[in-house]
């Protein structure tokens, strides 16, 4: 993802600040500019960037600090706050109910992958229990039903269109009334878009919204245009009540982040991003948690939600008590490998991990990953129930090996690579001994009076000192908010 290329531009101008002996205003200020830089080649407003450079001064007054306090963590602090000022338009968007119908209404300029993310949107709250249909009312461009249909189709969503009837606002109302009867909850109208913003779009525009009367009127954008995004985004505003922003095509453009701040600039919230052409690249965007990642401090809430759609309740306890024993089989990696590659592109799955740089795994380093990940799994599916549960390494004769690779069709080197690969990850599981991952909503007596010393000791060392040591610790804490912090580490630092 290149906006990957500006969080670490920022984390390394923060942690050339950190290393430095004496912090003074020198040191500050080559932190800032360098900070500026990478805005400012992200197409971010030369205006903003200026006033976060004045707030960030205002805040860190070298002079006036008292002595023992410690300015690398206050500037760390002020760059944070700043930025989610930035991205923050301050109010919140209209976010649907389940089992309560609710029609969405997607417009934007053609070309900004509006029928993609309508799809995107319907498969994610499809995970998340709600009941999507899709409507197409785009009668402007040719095909534009025959992609929707696919697209639904492919994520098994139920869809309305029509070949026939060149009138959209017929077409919106028909297919809203039919989805209404079905109980979905969440109708979503694919409306048309066009070269420019021109009378015609935004007429028809309105006479669907008038039609439909959707609960939410979302505009796609494309974020290669960088900053004239906010010009955009309040044009669109004018015609319709727009009352949220996606922001598309995040993993191939460096004005992303000048798109990002300028929609917040109109004050219309962003709430989702998409980051690649796949139907689960599509990232839910809310700002703390995403400039923690640019920084590369994590979102430990958004990894424990993917862990806990991934694993199915029913599971959970199974998987706690293997943890607890340090038990690690062939069949439970086969089994991991499956949940990670159920969470998505791991590269996103991983920089919600403190101390991870999106940029260690660049776009094509994940797809490798990948790939990897599933030769492993097809070898597995080449073995026996014996040699898949046992946990002796010496059961793997030279002749089973060869037989799993003839089974498999690949080389037996792969083979042995799969089984180092196993042991490695078995030695680290063993040290997991006493992990828990706590149920969404439970808090142990234990967890609520965590402290930061007890959150140390949990941590390897490598990501506590990533994070910035005990006060980078703190810091986070206070950032994603301590109880939520405790929960996500609770009972991990049982018998170790």
């Amino acid at each position: 993802m290149v906006l990957a290329q500006l969080g670490g531009s920022i984390s390394r101008a923060l942690a050339q600040m950190s290393n430095a002996t004496v912090i003074d205003e020198k040191v500050l200020n080559d932190c800032l500019n360098e900070i500026s830089r990478a805005l400012l080649q992200a197409d971010v407003q030369f205006k903003m960037v200026r006033d976060m450079q004045s707030n960030i001064k205002r805040i860190v007054n070298l002079e006036t600090l008292a002595a023992g306090t410690n300015k690398r963590r206050i500037i760390q602090q002020a760059v944070f706050t700043e930025l989610c000022n930035m991205l923050d338009p301050g109010k919140p968007s209209f976010s649907p109910k389940k089992g309560k119908p609710c029609v969405v209404m997607f417009v934007g300029l053609q070309g900004s992958g509006k029928t993609t993310t309508c799809t995107k949107y319907a498969y994610y709250h499809q995970r998340k229990g709600f009941k999507p249909a899709l409507v197409c009312a785009d009668t402007f461009r040719a095909g534009a039903f025959d992609q929707l249909k696919q697209n639904a189709t492919k994520a098994k969503i139920p869809f309305y269109g029509s070949y026939m009837e060149s009138d959209p606002v017929k077409i919106a109302v028909d297919g809203v009334e039919r989805f209404k009867k079905e109980n979905s909850d969440l109708i979503i109208v694919d409306t048309s878009g066009r070269h420019k913003q021109e009378a015609a779009l935004f007429e028809e525009m309105r006479q669907v919204s008038e039609a439909t009367k959707p609960d939410l009127v979302i505009f796609v954008m494309d974020s290669s245009i960088g900053q004239a995004a906010f010009d955009q985004a309040q044009a669109f505003k004018q015609s319709v009540s727009v009352g949220a922003v996606i922001v598309t095509k995040m993993d191939g453009h460096a004005k992303g982040g000048g798109a990002l701040s300028a929609v917040a600039g109109t004050k219309s919230p962003v709430i989702f991003i998409g980051t690649g052409e796949h139907i689960d690249e599509f990232e839910v965007f809310d700002v703390k948690p995403f400039v923690s990642r640019l920084l590369g401090m994590g979102d430990w809430s958004g990894f424990m939600d993917k862990i806990h759609e991934v694993v199915p309740t029913d599971q959970q306890p199974e998987l706690l008590q293997k943890l607890s024993e340090g038990t690690f089989t062939l069949r439970l990696m086969y089994e991991q490998f499956q949940n990670i590659l159920k969470m998505g592109p791991i590269g996103q799955v991983f920089s919600m991990l403190p101390g991870f740089s999106s940029e260690l795994m660049p776009q094509g380093h994940e797809k490798e990953s990948q790939a990897k990940i599933k030769r492993y799994m097809t070898m597995m599916d080449s073995m026996t129930d014996a040699e898949l549960d046992s946990t002796n390494p010496k059961l793997m004769t030279e002749a089973r090996i060869v037989r799993i690779a003839r089974g498999s069709g690949r080389p037996v080197r792969d083979v042995m690579d799969m089984l180092e690969e196993y042991k490695r990850l078995a030695k680290i599981w063993s040290k997991m001994k006493g992990l828990k991952i706590p149920k969404k909503g439970e808090m142990s007596a234990l967890s609520r009076n965590m402290n930061v010393q007890h959150m140390s000791k949990v941590l390897p060392p490598q990501m506590l000192k990533q994070i910035g040591g005990m006060g980078g610790l703190q810091s986070l804490m206070k950032q994603m908010g301590s109880k939520e912090m405790s929960g996500m580490f609770g009972g991990m630092g049982g018998d170790r």
